[in-house]
């Protein structure tokens, strides 16, 4: 490839639709690196039976990327097998189902329709590690490739599989105890006109709920417009409007949920892990009693569980990361604030749906409402703010930010803290500040957004 920079930020590769990387040539290029790498060769070093599923949400540039992605796999040999729109965890447990050596889903998950992104799962349904992202762009770039361009019936194949949506109901319904239904309850589903839109209201309706389906209707420009996990405001007032016991709302690739109360509320991820949690460590089954997080996460949810008896762990920000940490260490549950919940003992990614049926679950056994549940945990007043940046250079080159920075945390104590981090796939800086008085973190993160604006704005 002609250009070179670093492709994959903390969840895949990312950026506007038919711009670089986003574009047909890289997607090719990167079905052939990683059928490079992923396949087993035989004796005249070609690819064979490698197997890969990519599915996609709903954007327009989807069709352009999985035609692509499906070349480039194909020119190294690969069988290829396209599922269509299905949520991220979906295409992670498909690939580990069809016994696959690679998934592949198409999205941006939670921004607007002009993105687009890329995201690999090894065979195992894993979103892969740093490091094999590295050997994919170093294969990208280099000449080796060059070398193996399968001809006559070593060239791949490609098929599409109907009944995916079908299967993936029934891993997610399994997911929800047996003995227990959804009859008499009241559902508000937020679909955010993404991956979702089919299966969705199929697993809560077959389960026994009453549902009342919003955005539910892709055009290929409206996913995650004004709606879904990111702005669960007409989720909540649906709640209102149906009386219903709950409102679910998912982002544009069903990896993650924000859920409404039967008052109209948000319950959002750290509130979502604190009832999980809780729940697990009072019925014995959250492992090692520990739950694995971000710095990202309320003071609150660290509170919660530790006063329960339970531990709370941080990771690197990404449910990749989370999910790492898990592994390694032998755990069930983790999560972030901004609602992806990962239970490890059923499925390898943040899943937006299983999440809230967990929560459903609870909310059946224990026979509480959610707005009772979730205060089960306080939290603490936290303030966000986004900064467009030019480029993302270390913070610490500039004197005035890390001043800044140092100056609020000397003011914050004990009874609170900072974080400031670049966005993995956005060009923006994240500040985080949180603290007892809202009104003063508000004025402490306006000033450190204030000065990386002036210095990289």
């Amino acid at each position: 490839m002609a250009k070179e920079s670093k492709l994959f930020g903390t969840d895949g590769v990312r950026g506007i639709a038919n711009q670089y990387p986003m574009t047909s040539e890289v997607a090719m290029e990167i079905g052939r690196a990683t059928a490079y790498l992923f396949c087993k060769k035989d004796n005249r070093g070609l690819p064979k039976n490698t197997k890969v599923v990519i599915g996609k949400d709903t954007r327009r540039s989807g069709y352009m990327l999985e035609n692509a992605l499906s070349a480039g796999f194909c020119s190294m040999g690969a069988k290829v097998f396209l599922v269509g729109p299905l949520p991220t965890p979906g295409i992670a447990f498909i690939t580990r189902s069809m016994r696959a050596d690679a998934g592949v889903i198409i999205s941006a998950s939670h921004n607007l329709y002009h993105y687009n992104g890329i995201k690999i799962f090894d065979r195992n349904g894993y979103k892969l590690p740093d490091s094999t992202e590295k050997e994919i762009e170093q294969v990208m770039f280099s000449e080796e490739l060059n070398r193996y361009r399968p001809t006559m019936d070593f060239i791949g194949t490609a098929k599409r599989i109907e009944d995916a949506i079908g299967r993936y109901i029934v891993f997610i319904k399994d997911t929800f105890p047996h003995e227990q239904t959804l009859d008499g309850i009241r559902v508000v589903l937020d679909c955010a006109n993404g991956a979702a839109y089919k299966v969705a209201p199929i697993v809560f309706e077959e389960l026994g709920a009453e549902v009342f389906t919003i955005h539910s209707s892709p055009n290929g420009e409206n996913i995650n417009d004004q709606c879904g996990a990111v702005y669960p405001q007409a989720m909540c007032k649906a709640v209102h409007e149906h009386r219903a016991e709950i409102g679910v709302a998912l982002d544009g690739d069903a990896d993650r949920c924000i859920l409404s109360d039967e008052n109209g509320e948000v319950v959002d991820g750290d509130q979502i892990m604190a009832i999980c949690a809780l729940h697990m460590l009072e019925e014995g089954t959250l492992n090692k009693n520990t739950l694995v997080t971000t710095a990202m996460s309320n003071m609150g949810l660290t509170v919660a569980v530790k006063r329960a008896g339970g531990k709370v762990i941080h990771a690197q920000v990404g449910d990749r990361y989370i999910v790492e940490t898990m592994k390694k260490q032998k755990l069930n549950l983790g999560g972030e604030q901004s609602g992806h919940l990962v239970f490890l003992e059923h499925n390898t990614t943040g899943d937006g749906m299983m999440a809230a049926l967990k929560i459903l679950s609870i909310m059946k056994k224990t026979g509480k409402k959610l707005s009772e549940l979730k205060r089960q945990m306080i939290q603490y007043p936290q303030v966000l703010e986004n900064v467009i940046v030019k480029q993302k250079d270390d913070f610490e080159r500039f004197p005035n930010i890390i001043s800044t920075i140092k100056k609020v945390e000397a003011a914050l104590g004990e009874n609170g803290r900072v974080l400031v981090r670049y966005s993995g796939t956005e060009p923006l800086a994240r500040v985080m500040v949180e603290g007892e008085d809202y009104l003063k973190i508000k004025e402490y993160a306006s000033d450190i957004a204030q000065t990386i604006r002036t210095q990289l704005g």
